[in-house]
């Protein structure tokens, strides 16, 4: 079982292009999908040097708004929003022969369908310190006791809590996924003086001892999340898995919703099981993250009881979102689409 983040596609990695690319991208007409007012900025500014003519709508793709790839055999999406596989076989029908997702992860769309209908998926590298940044505020925001802090501050309770904080130096910290954003973390985390444990099928020696994920599990004061999600890793941290942890651990997930059973973890919590957990991402999030509900009922449960909880920090998926990270990620969707284009990536 791998549990590394997949490896960003070949015109990713290399972030440039061959002459045989530019003279290609000359006539390259590229669709983007779900621009925010940033990144529709970018796309703009970065489409004349790659010779991309594009076209961007702030909609996600569906099979009602098809007819803007019409044309274009390769077209750029977020991850905010699932494809679904209607879609996919009206984007195949219109033409289009490949898929840039402005994502690591492919979780938000088949892949497999999308191979059978004639579409090729890549991803794209970003800055793997946007996500390793966050993942470290968030470990010393639950160690600290951040959540319930600012609770009581923002009430004008300026005393002390009775539970006081613990430095990262006491701690033995374990890393499942020891990809780009996994090993940014652990290198992090050296200069914190911390025990640093890893899980990964693939191993690179050098980042940190390796061990079983259950002895990870049963070693450690902090699990924080770094593994994709597949058929494999759902719900890798389960029932069974939680209760072979330490007492008053903490969990942090900046990986996807899924990886970990929200039941199972609601349970741990409040029983006293767990110390707290620190969730960018969870099960569910579809439909919410990314919108303004104040106004509107939330109809998850599990995300309405975690975020009542003074020992659970909730980010609405945000992790990535840096300028940087941002950068990163348009340029290389234009070169995966290039790539494609000019024959240098099948996908």
């Amino acid at each position: 079982m791998g549990y590394s983040e997949p490896a960003p596609t070949a015109a990713s990695r290399t972030g440039s292009l061959t002459s045989s690319s530019a003279s290609v991208a000359e006539t390259t007409g590229i669709t983007m999908y779900g621009c925010g007012q940033d990144e529709a900025v970018l796309f703009r500014e970065l489409a004349p040097r790659f010779g991309v003519r594009p076209t961007i709508t702030e909609a996600a793709v569906s099979e009602a708004n098809v007819d803007l790839a019409a044309g274009n055999r390769c077209i750029s999406v977020g991850h905010k929003t699932r494809i679904t596989n209607d879609t996919l076989l009206a984007l195949s029908r219109a033409g289009v022969e490949y898929i840039s997702t402005r994502s690591i992860g492919y979780n938000h769309l088949d892949v497999a369908y999308a191979k059978s209908v004639g579409i090729s998926v890549g991803n794209v590298a970003y800055s793997p310190d946007s996500v390793a940044d966050f993942t470290l505020m968030m470990m010393l925001m639950a160690v600290r006791h951040a959540k319930a802090m600012v609770r009581r501050t923002d009430a004008h309770d300026y005393r002390l809590s009775d539970t006081r904080g613990r430095e990262l130096r006491d701690l033995t910290v374990g890393v499942v996924g020891t990809g780009r954003i996994g090993s940014a973390v652990i290198d992090r985390l050296a200069g914190f003086r911390c025990r640093v444990l890893a899980c990964d099928s693939r191993r690179d020696v050098s980042v940190a001892p390796y061990v079983p994920l259950d002895e990870l599990l049963r070693e450690s004061d902090i699990v924080t999340l770094h593994t994709p999600l597949t058929a494999d890793t759902h719900h890798l941290i389960n029932a069974q898995r939680i209760a072979g942890m330490k007492d008053g651990a903490f969990i942090i997930n900046t990986g996807r919703g899924p990886l970990i059973d929200t039941e199972a973890l609601l349970a741990a919590l409040e029983s006293g099981r767990l110390g707290g957990a620190a969730l960018d991402v969870i099960e569910g999030e579809e439909g919410i993250f990314y919108t303004d509900r104040r106004n509107n009922p939330i109809e998850s449960k599990a995300l309405l009881r975690l975020q009542e909880m003074p020992n659970v920090l909730i980010s609405p998926h945000t992790a990535y979102y840096t300028d940087h990270a941002l950068s990163d990620t348009v340029e290389n969707s234009l070169i995966n689409c290039v790539s494609f284009a000019s024959g240098e990536q099948r996908g």
